[in-house]
């Protein structure tokens, strides 16, 4: 009797918790509002002029598969419903336009959105499709987002006019919460919405929009913010795949970044097909202990609810506690120790676009990046000129690598990291653009931070085959800004002292940095993992996989075969950095010994020859490390 009522409980409180899900399922219907969308459509049988009478919006929510939807703009089109009230959506639907085999393809990519204001400028996306839906037939997509929405749209893919035969929409009325979101991969989201649907067309100009953040981890809160959007970057702006620089109205943290800022960068990617050869440079520069690495998250971009690819979300190379720490400087520092910092600068190629840069004596471009154009002093402008110049005249002197030489104003350490990082990662822009910043009270210019990969490893022209040069890149087939290769030559070919250094540095993180094959290759194929779906959503929208952009000297067309160059090059160079900075591999790490009459009895080589006069301290012998104390 006892377990008969045991079961029955059981069975009663399972009914009890499936109710919810029960009613839920019963209540969730095609929904209908009021039609609303891009406001002209276009008539194909009059010249494509725009219209209002033919090919409509109302025509994707009259259930007749012989009509459709054309806006007469190409792109950033839609048309949706306003519901009235809010709705939880659990399920969209689409049919493409009934027109040869171009109506199938018009809805690939199409974004589902839902939001509670009716400019969209809080939407978020419900679901996209990917696939190509024939003609006459219905492509379904379950929603799983939870938070519920007066107004829901489709979105038309980039330059389809929208296209579509019919929209549908499915769910219920209700409050709905802020736990599920969609995310068309494995990494986080960002959505952009800029007033007016507008696109950024250029670097000065910043457009007003609202910025959500979606995270990939279930446990964080999804975030929308005030913000202002514009282009960034150099080459880089050329390319279909436009690259954005974000700014909060307020500082934030983004996706777990150690700084709390304003200004955020979306690198594009565009001549990377592995989409993560900046994060693998970072990773390296991390290894090699530079001070600061930028925080780089690959995220999936909405602009304006069309999908734009798979970008990185990096730190704004700026002054911060958490970014590149240095003093802060105003107008009250224009003398004394307050004149001397902070300030940082780069070595640029691209100088002559900026407000405020100069030509060092020795032929080099050099922006200063902070103070800011805007707020930068004459007296500030003219120290770290004149700085500067005073660094570059030690390295040029002749007795550069003395001790009151040119180490009096460059930090080698951070130099020579950097350099490994550069050569290591095969960048040809190394010198092209160089970070340096400068401490209050401090005469040296620290070099950092690391930037700008997306030639590396193995995908540039111009250096391919990376490892089948005799000599170090930046002196064989590297781009620089102005006479940056002799200003590297003083120190690396010169300085007998800095070399020896290198040396050093590359068999420490050889040792104890995880700087080998297996690490390496092992954090590639993770790294693939992740962008798996997402890479081939970014190559399903802009087509480049299998073509030469940029300096490509590859186009695989498959993202593996991408990744397996990345992968052969890394093996590859891990044996040319060695050979090249003498570290044997085998090599013991280091040994004690005592030799307490310093007269050499009883220590020999690895070889077994006997050793007449070693020295106390380090001994390389024979490649090995010694140490005898």
């Amino acid at each position: 009797m006892c377990k008969t009522m045991a079961s029955k409980n059981s069975i009663l409180v399972l009914v009890m918790m499936l109710l919810p899900f029960v009613a839920k399922a019963q209540a969730s219907q095609k929904l209908t509002g009021t039609v609303i969308g891009t406001k002209y459509s276009v008539d194909y049988d009059n010249n494509n002029n725009m219209s209002t009478t033919v090919n409509t919006k109302e025509n994707a929510f009259d259930g007749n598969l012989d009509t459709y939807f054309a806006s007469y703009e190409r792109s950033l089109t839609w048309v949706g419903l306003d519901l009235g009230e809010p709705h939880v959506i659990t399920k969209v639907g689409w049919s493409p336009r009934n027109y040869t085999d171009l109506g199938p393809k018009r809805v690939q990519l199409a974004v589902f959105e839902g939001a509670n204001k009716a400019d969209f400028s809080d939407a978020v996306p419900l679901y996209m499709n990917d696939e190509r839906t024939p003609i006459g037939t219905y492509g379904y997509g379950d929603v799983k987002v939870t938070r519920a929405f007066r107004y829901v749209r489709y979105v038309g893919p980039n330059d389809q006019r929208c296209n579509v035969a019919e929209v549908e929409f499915y769910g219920y009325k209700g409050e709905g919460h802020d736990e599920v979101w969609y995310r068309p991969g494995n990494i986080p989201v960002v959505t952009v919405h800029i007033e007016n649907n507008a696109e950024p067309w250029d670097k000065e100009t910043e457009l007003n929009c609202e910025v959500t953040l979606i995270p990939s981890d279930p446990n964080d809160t999804i975030k929308t913010k005030t913000a202002a959007i514009r282009l960034r970057g150099n080459a880089s702006m050329g390319f279909p795949k436009k690259p954005y620089r974000i700014k909060f109205e307020k500082k934030h943290h983004v996706f777990g970044s150690p700084a709390s800022a304003k200004k955020w960068t979306l690198i594009n990617n565009w001549g990377d097909k592995t989409l993560m050869r900046n994060m693998l440079a970072f990773d390296m520069s991390r290894r090699m202990k530079m001070e600061y690495t930028p925080f780089i998250q690959p995220v999936d971009v909405f602009v304006n609810g069309e999908y734009k690819g798979c970008y990185q979300l990096c730190d704004q190379v700026e002054v911060d506690k958490d970014r590149v720490n240095i003093e802060k400087m105003d107008k009250n520092c224009a003398s004394g120790s307050e004149l001397t910092g902070g300030y940082l600068i780069e070595v640029d190629a691209y100088a002559y676009n900026e407000i405020s840069y100069f030509y060092s004596d020795r032929g080099n471009p050099v922006t200063v990046k902070y103070p800011s154009d805007d707020e930068i002093l004459d007296v500030q402008f003219d120290y770290i000129y004149n700085h500067f110049n005073k660094l570059e005249q030690k390295l040029y002197a002749s007795y550069f690598n003395k001790e009151n030489g040119y180490r009096q104003y460059l930090d080698l350490e951070s130099f020579l990291r950097h350099f490994i990082v550069g050569e290591f990662s095969g960048n040809t822009d190394t010198y092209w653009s160089v970070y340096m910043y400068k401490h209050r009270d401090d005469d040296h210019l620290y070099v950092g931070p690391c930037w700008d990969f997306d030639l590396a490893y193995e995908n540039d022209n111009r250096t391919h085959p990376i490892n089948g040069l005799n000599d170090w890149i930046y002196r064989t087939r590297g781009s620089y800004a102005g006479n940056m290769r002799s200003f590297v030559d003083r120190i690396i070919v010169s300085d007998a002292a800095a070399k020896t250094r290198l040396e050093e540095i590359w068999d420490y993180a050889r040792r104890y940095s995880g700087v080998d094959a297996t690490t390496l290759l092992n954090l590639v194929d993770d790294i693939a993992t992740e962008l798996d779906p997402s890479q081939r959503l970014n190559f399903m929208r802009w087509g480049n996989l299998g073509s030469y952009v940029h300096q490509n000297w590859q186009a695989c067309g498959t993202y593996q075969g991408e990744v397996e160059i990345v992968k052969d090059y890394i093996k590859d160079r891990i044996d040319w950095m060695d050979r090249h900075l003498h570290h044997d591999p085998t090599g013991i790490e280091e040994v004690n010994v005592h030799d307490d009459d310093n007269d050499g009895s009883g220590i020999y080589n690895l070889n077994g020859q006997r050793l007449d006069q070693p020295q106390k301290g380090v001994n390389i012998i024979n490649g090995k490390k010694i140490m005898i104390r």
